[in-house]
């Protein structure tokens, strides 16, 4: 039996080679009569990626989609008389066009349908703030209605853990943690975001919540829990970091991780991570100097971790020596999940009548950046950002606008010229890849800046990483920067020779400045934005609307090109 006695929180507290198929980690070598195993199956950054064309590949082989996902969990599982599936944020949000056009409803149906048993947030699961995590998690009809009649939607079967989220009196908007029982063996999971999360998320939606330290916050509850008689301890912790080796490697981790890893009790006895949209499978030394297994699972379904934890049935403990994980590929030459497919089908019939309707065309891709493992590389300039930029420059010139700036990790997919397999054609795109390009029904507003201001907002491109501006037509700068691998560091950047039309920028004089709430709220700690009181705001709707207007004017779009920032030292890294 799978399922288990569940006590919550709330309750206690208020390729290498890609293989044909998943095959379970080697059994435990060394087990005792009376131990008891336990096996982890951990994703993480599913953000809604359902259909298997879009989750992208682990290294040459095609990977992701929630049919096969749900097939290689499902797999895993066999053989193993306790097993629990767990994921550690970011499973909604930021989501391509059939779920994120739902509210990510969809996605959610998917995860239940997967037997997703618990969960930590991430920093995407508060895009709509903390009412709607809570509607998603409990049920209930978006503001847009429900979408099935007579339908309303029912909530989440797994339990989202914010351990970290806290108002003023402490409280937490879901549980901190979950305790689940096996033959007598009890299991904590504790799930946390980010201490970031706050800029990375439309201040409106979170106001009065605060995102504590990660590892103070996983510590403090340590007593806790032994209080009541557990010592099995698993942290879900939206926050990561990246290597060099393949998807079940370990070479040179870097990042957070390994900071916050080293930091945790040594009570805790593995660490599910995410986040980076990386894949590793680590073992850290924890404070007293043992190794613990640190985990992530790349993103969009690819790839699962598979930890088997062995406990003492005497000390109650995880035996640190007969942990083994194992990173599997989510390959897509398996049978599909015949309950995911239905999921696929009765929102595709939905989505269709909107998503395939023609709303621009494009001579050539419009792309983003691309690091060395696949994912999108926010710190470089790319036609995708750009263009995004000079869609909401064009839109809002009747503002006054003079400038537009789009925020890295704003755009998430790219548009590209080669026809999908749906048949729309080379060179058309559709309102589907639109919004799967612009999911966050951002609100754009033109806003006044000083040349200074401008200046100063985009040296906070230098953060712990680099964070590329997407910069609109006829806006250029050159910038001097220095990185360590990564990592920049503030301070270590100069932008100078700003021009709009070719003509100097006067710091002391005003522009008119396009951004999106998210950018005029501070996000992503771009906090010169601030300075502008939100009275000065001229609104000018929906970014998807103006994307889509742009494209519908600009017939044949070509790439914009990646000239308008003048790097005048090589960067390393």
């Amino acid at each position: 039996m799978r399922r288990t006695v569940v006590l919550t929180g709330t309750a206690l507290a208020g390729l290498a080679l890609l293989a044909s198929s998943a095959t379970a980690a080697p059994p435990v070598s060394g087990s005792r009569p009376g131990d008891v195993e336990v096996q982890l199956l951990a994703i993480n950054d599913y953000h809604g990626h359902l259909e298997p064309g879009l989750p992208g590949s682990v290294g040459s082989s095609p990977a992701g989609g929630s049919e096969y996902l749900a097939t290689h969990l499902q797999r895993l599982r066999e053989g193993h008389r306790n097993s629990v599936t767990v994921a550690a944020g970011d499973l909604i949000g930021g989501s391509p066009f059939l779920s994120g056009l739902f509210h990510d409803e969809p996605s959610v149906e998917s995860l239940n349908a997967m037997d997703l048993d618990i969960a930590g947030v991430g920093n995407h699961e508060f895009d709509e703030g903390v009412s709607e995590l809570l509607r998603m998690q409990y049920g209930g009809c978006h503001a847009d209605g429900c979408y099935f009649e007579d339908q309303p939607y029912p909530g989440a079967d797994f339990q989202w853990l914010a351990a970290n989220v806290k108002n003023a009196q402490d409280e937490t908007p879901l549980p901190p943690y979950e305790i689940r029982k096996f033959q007598g063996a009890s299991v904590a999971f504790i799930g946390m975001t980010l201490e970031g999360t706050a800029p990375l998320v439309a201040q409106s939606g979170i106001e009065g919540w605060r995102f504590d330290d990660e590892v103070e916050t996983a510590n403090a509850l340590v007593p806790e829990l032994r209080s009541q008689g557990v010592e099995a301890m698993v942290v879900l912790l939206h926050e990561g970091g990246a290597q060099t080796g393949t998807f079940d490697q370990c070479v040179g981790i870097s990042g957070p991780v390994v900071e916050i890893a080293e930091a945790l009790d040594p009570a805790i006895d593995a660490v599910i991570t995410g986040h980076t949209h990386q894949a590793y499978n680590c073992e850290i030394d924890d404070p007293a100097g043992q190794p613990r297994r640190v985990t992530s699972a790349y993103s969009f379904g690819r790839v699962i971790s598979e930890i088997n934890l062995t406990i003492d049935r005497t000390t109650k403990d995880v035996r640190r020596d007969a942990v083994t994980a194992i990173n599997h590929v989510v390959t897509q030459d398996v049978a599909r999940d015949a309950e995911q497919t239905a999921i696929l089908d009765r929102w595709s019939e939905l989505a269709d009548v909107v998503g395939d309707r023609e709303v621009g065309t494009i001579a050539a891709d419009i792309a983003r950046q691309y690091e060395a493992g696949g994912s999108d590389n926010r710190g470089a300039e790319s036609d995708a950002y750009n263009m995004v930029a000079d869609a909401q420059l064009w839109a809002t010139r009747d503002n006054g606008a003079q400038i537009a700036l789009m925020n890295p990790g704003g755009v998430r997919s790219d548009l590209l010229y080669a026809s999908s397999a749906r048949g729309e054609g080379d060179g058309v795109v559709t309102y589907r890849e639109a919004f799967t390009m612009q999911p966050f029904g951002n609100l754009l507003s033109t806003i006044p800046m000083t040349g200074d201001q401008v200046r100063r907002v985009l040296e906070q491109q230098c953060q712990s990483r680099y964070l590329h501006l997407g910069v609109s037509e006829g806006f250029t700068y050159d910038v001097s920067r220095e990185l360590d691998g990564r990592i920049c560091t503030p301070g270590s950047i100069e932008v100078t020779n700003m021009r709009l039309g070719g003509v100097p920028i006067d710091t002391d004089a005003t522009y008119m400045v396009t951004v999106n709430n998210f950018l005029a709220d501070g996000g992503d700690s771009f906090t010169v934005f601030r300075e502008i009181p939100a009275s000065e705001r001229i609104g000018a709707g929906e970014d998807l609307d103006a994307l889509i207007a742009y494209l519908g004017a600009h017939p044949d779009l070509a790439p914009p090109g990646t000239d308008r920032v003048n790097e005048l030292v090589p960067v390393a890294g």
